[in-house]
Formats: structure tokens, C-alpha cells, sequence
């Protein structure tokens, strides 16, 4: 995260917004697990009004990016004071496929999480599937435990990179999703 030289005008006006805002409400369904879950003007309309009447307001600026041979949208979230301080960060989101709808949904579930992470609303969804491949969690593929011991023991990321990259496509798929911590975990490890 990136700030300003100083955070005490914000800091305080973000916890008076904070003690003021309620939890963004489940208006829609996500037709592939049936849960109800806060879109993004659901956690607009809870924090909107609260960061407004305490001096803050939000900047959000996507963009798309090539990453390893996929497309990412990154969204860059700013909060801004009425004093000049700020806090900003970027969340990168895989885009399931790079056409305009797959940008689009995967920008959406950007911003959306950006924002509540940045004005604390608490939404309560399992909706993050629409930007990882619009399908319910994968099964695990057979063999992908071997595959993932045969990572583990790259010596380094150039090792991790070539074994990764000549994998099947179903374990690579798997593992950049499912196991995406572990495997960013993994890669930067290998990195040092």
C-alpha cells in the first residue's frame, strides 16, 4: 500500500464513515451456486453516503495487463481526504476469458472487493467464481499432488517456471486457481 507523508486526518475521518456504515445487503444471486451476494453498488450504497459527510472519497482506475500469459485486470483504488492525505493500492484479478464481458466481470469483482476493503464494508459472498472461469470450484485433476511435489522441489524459479509450464493444461489450470496462494507463495519463494 502507498500513503501519504501522513494518515491522521483520514485515519479519523474513515473511522467516524466506519462507525456509520452497514453491511452492503445480498440483492443478487450467482446463478452457479445459488448464494446471494452484494454486487458493487450494494457496497457503494453502504459506504457512499458515510465517506461523503467525513471528506473521503474513492478513485478507482482499472486497467488490463498480460501476466505469465494471461490476461489481468488491475484496479487501482484510491482514498482520498479533504486535507490532501491518501492511501491507494492495486488488486489484480484474473480475467477468465479477454473479451469484453470477461474484463468486464473481472473488473467489477475488483472493484468491488477493492472498495470494501478500503472503506471496511463487510460483504459476505462466495461470488468470486464469475472472475476466475464462471464455474464452480474445479475437481482436483489426478496426478496433481505429484505435480505440485514436483514443484515444490524446483530448486529455483527458473526450474519451478519450466516444470510448471510443461505440465498439462488441467494441472496448471488447477493450480493457478484453486491452489493459486500456494503456488504465489511458491514462486516467490523460488524467487530469493
Amino acid at each position: 500500500m502507498e500513503k501519504s507523508e501522513s494518515i491522521k486526518e483520514l485515519a479519523s475521518a474513515l473511522a467516524k464513515a466506519q462507525a456509520a456504515m452497514e453491511t452492503a445487503k445480498k440483492q443478487n444471486t450467482n446463478p452457479h451456486f445459488k448464494s446471494r451476494y452484494a454486487d458493487l453498488t450494494s457496497v457503494w450504497d453502504a459506504c457512499r453516503e458515510p465517506l461523503t459527510s467525513n471528506g473521503l472519497s474513492v478513485v478507482q482506475s482499472p486497467r488490463t495487463s498480460w501476466h505469465e500469459g494471461h490476461c489481468v485486470v488491475e484496479v487501482m483504488t484510491m482514498l482520498l481526504h479533504v486535507s490532501g492525505e491518501w492511501m491507494s493500492d492495486v488488486l489484480a484479478v484474473p480475467v477468465s476469458k479477454p473479451d469484453a464481458q470477461g474484463i468486464g466481470s473481472a473488473t467489477t469483482y475488483a472493484r468491488r472487493y477493492a472498495l470494501s476493503g478500503f472503506a471496511g464494508v463487510t460483504a459476505d459472498d462466495d461470488d468470486g467464481n464469475a472472475a476466475v472461469g464462471g464455474v464452480p470450484k474445479a475437481e482436483k485433476p489426478s496426478g496433481y499432488d505429484e505435480f505440485r511435489s514436483s514443484l515444490e522441489a524446483a530448486q529455483d524459479l527458473e526450474s519451478l517456471k519450466q516444470l510448471f509450464s510443461s505440465a498439462p493444461k488441467s494441472m496448471r489450470d488447477y493450480a493457478t486457481s484453486a491452489d493459486r496462494q500456494w503456488l504465489e507463495g511458491l514462486k516467490k519463494g523460488r524467487a530469493k
